[in-house]
Order: structure tokens, then sequence, then C-alpha cells
């Protein structure tokens, strides 16, 4: 019998059904005011995405959709089952309906899991490039889809397969206008920094990688067991994603405490894992690596700088100031050098962009979940960015997403988001 195993917000396969998932015809096509690149969306992997992709012999042990009681579907993986197949999926369903995800592939919207569909959307949203992380089935940071099963020849079999359905078929669809993020090795570090390069040369620019590494039972980052994998990213130009939620699970706020706490505290969620990459020393070590924060807002940075700032006053006393103390640059110096955050919807945060820099800013849609903007991105992004002026809206909007991920725009779309 196959053991149920839970996801981010405790989901469960009992009663599930499919009486409450209505999709919605297609939005009107957006009236165009900005080029612009999404750094953060997703997508719900489809029943096919590892048809054919494990090794002849583990081909048979591959997730795989099954029918549950209630007239629902969900992954079956190594005798885990996995209920949510397309957490969050709300992109194109009514409002009402956002607290129920889909339950049988035909009631997600086909932008959420095909390549080609997802294309049209972004069309009709104005949104000429996405960097799309995983859902349920693999974990935002790839966690999941290789802990759940203890053989790893098998996890490391479905990682790569994954990984090569992204590239190939996802982002194959049209490759200028998909960003490859890969989702990362992590039981063996050296193994996992050869895949780094190994995909590095086939085309991904980032990686998506569990904020909390500990919460998945491997090592803190607070240690120096990564390293191999940093280094291959620094080496190679890979950008280190770090999702809001990766970790598997999202800081306690209370019991009882309602989901519309959560989502109101969204960015505390960003606000601690940034915290800790900055202290765990990674990025003095790696000074040229590249990490963005993604799904996490910007209107809590400020505060950070703030606080940083504040604390500098201790950088004389050897253990008040550890780890930095001795270090030859500050905690305000290494956030402005290495890190890169995404705004999502926000207005007043924009006041206080120079706390971090124009340069480190960027937009995303986080299609198809709730927090999406789609299909109003350029309402949206015309409501925040109305005070502000036209060349750092263009950093904002594309250009720093442009040369994070070296994903490089036509010059004709630069000058016209009409002209795609």
């Amino acid at each position: 019998m196959a053991k149920l195993e839970l996801g981010l917000f405790g989901y469960s396969t009992e009663g599930l059904g499919t009486d409450s998932h209505t999709l919605l015809p297609d939005p009107p096509r957006a009236e165009r005011t900005y080029t612009v690149i999404s750094a953060d969306d997703h997508v719900v992997e489809p029943p096919n995405a590892f048809e054919d992709r494990l090794p002849k012999k583990l081909q048979s042990r591959a997730p795989k959709v099954v029918e549950v009681k209630g007239g629902g579907e969900a992954w079956l993986f190594d005798d885990s089952l996995l209920p949510n197949i397309a957490f969050a999926a709300a992109s194109g369903r009514p409002v009402q309906e956002w607290g129920s995800d889909p339950e049988r592939f035909e009631c997600v919207r086909p932008g959420a899991m095909y390549s080609k569909e997802r294309l049209k959307d972004m069309d009709l949203d104005g949104v000429y490039a996405s960097l799309s992380f995983p859902s349920f089935l693999c974990g935002f940071g790839g966690g999941r889809v290789q802990t759940v099963t203890k053989d790893l020849e098998l996890a490391l079999a479905t990682v790569r397969a994954y990984n090569d359905w992204h590239l190939q078929e996802w982002c194959g669809a049209d490759p200028a206008r998909f960003i490859p993020c890969q989702i990362p090795w992590l039981h063996d570090p050296e193994v996992g920094a050869e895949e780094i390069r190994k995909n590095a040369a086939a085309g991904f620019k980032a990686v998506s990688f569990p904020e909390r590494t500990d919460t998945h039972g491997f090592p803190s980052i607070f240690t120096e067991h990564w390293d191999p994998i940093m280094r291959a990213c620094e080496e190679t130009g890979t950008v280190i994603c770090l999702h809001t939620g990766s970790a598997g699970a999202l800081p306690d706020i209370g019991a009882g405490a309602p989901a519309q706490a959560a989502s109101t505290v969204f960015g505390a969620y960003a606000l601690i894992p940034t915290t800790a990459w900055l202290y765990s020393m990674i990025p003095v070590r790696f000074p040229n690596l590249k990490i963005c924060m993604s799904e996490g807002g910007i209107g809590w940075t400020a505060a950070l700088v703030d606080r940083l700032q504040h604390l500098e006053r201790w950088n004389k006393n050897p253990v008040m100031y550890q780890p930095f103390y001795g270090a030859g640059i500050t905690p305000v110096e290494v956030l402005k050098r290495n890190f890169y955050f995404c705004a999502l919807d926000e207005t007043w945060a924009w006041k206080t962009r120079a706390a971090i820099g124009v340069e480190r800013i960027l937009v995303e849609v986080d299609y198809p979940h709730p927090d999406s903007t789609w299909p109003d991105t350029q309402h949206s992004l015309r409501r925040q960015l109305v005070d502000i002026p036209d060349d750092e809206i263009q950093q904002i909007t594309w250009r720093n997403a442009s040369e994070l991920f070296r994903h490089p725009v036509p010059t004709a779309i630069q000058k016209d988001p009409n002209a795609f």
C-alpha cells in the first residue's frame, strides 16, 4: 500500500473530488507598455514529464499519475503517493476557488503545464520571457523528489529526467523566451557540482536550490559541505535561485493561524533565508556567486539594510561581529554585491529601492499561483512604476534579468514590447 506524503501545507488525498474547478475563458490581450522578463513563474509537471526519460531498468519506477479515492489524480513515486498534482494552480480559475487546488489535470489551465500553451498566456499578459520553477512533485528546490525514495540511483535518475524534460520540452518550445532552471542533486555535493557543470554546458542558466537544506535531512548551509556546488555555480555563472517554500516548510506563525496570516507575512519568509545565506559566508567564500531571492518581494530589504548598518558598530568586537570580523567586507556590501530580489505587485516598496540598488531588482509574474499578476501584469506594472524614471524601469522590467541570467532580448523587443 502506498504511503501518503503531505505537502507544504499538509495536503491529503482524503476526499479528493472534481466538483469545484472551473476554467475561465481566455482573457483579452493586455495593452503593452513595458518589455518584461518574469524571474519567477512555475510549471505544473505534466503527466508525461518522465516518460522514456529514465534508464530502461528504472523507467517502470518513474513518477506516474494514478487515480485516487474520490475521483482525483495523484503522483505515485516509489510507493509514495504525492497527492497534489497542481500546487496553487490558480490562474485561469475563479478567485472563489483558489483555496482548493485542482485534483485532476483536466482542471488545470493548459498554460500551467505545456510550454506552447504558456507562450500563449505570456502573449496575452505581455511577458516576453520567463523562468519557471517546479511545482509540487519535485518541490520548489528539488528536495521532495529525491527524499521520498531511499533508492539514490532512482532519485538521481529522476532529477536528471526532470532537468532533461525542462530543457528539451519546456524551454525547447522557444529558447528565446524561456530561461532554463534546473533542480540540484543534493545527496553528494561533488556529484551535484558535476551536474551543475554538465547542465551549464547544455544551456541551463540557473538552479533552484533549497533555501534551507537541513529541513530535507542534509547538512546545514552553515558548513562548507555545499562548497563544491557553490564553486561550480560560480565557475559556470549559474545563478542560485532561493525560492520561498523550497525548504519544504515555512516558518511557524502559531497554532491555529489562518492561511491569510501566512500570505500576509510572505516577505518575512524571504528575509530569514536571505539573512541565513548572508551569514553562512558562502557569498564571501565565493565572491562572484549570484543569488536570487525568488518570490519574496522587496519591501523588507530596506529594513534589512538598516539593521545590518546598525550592527556595523560592532565591527571591532571579534565576538559580537562574527562571522564577518576580519572578513574585509561588510554584510551590506555582500548583500549589494551577491544578491538579487524579485518584486511582485508592490507599491510603497519602490520608494526604498535605492537601499539595495535598482540594479538588484527584478520583477516576477508568479504564474499560475494565487499571488500572480497574470493576466494583468502590464497594468500592475503601470500602477507600480508610475513615478520611476524610464531608465530605471527598463532595468527593473527586463534588463537586470537579462544580464543576470545571460538571456538576451532582441533589440526590436527592447524598443517595442509589441514586437513579439
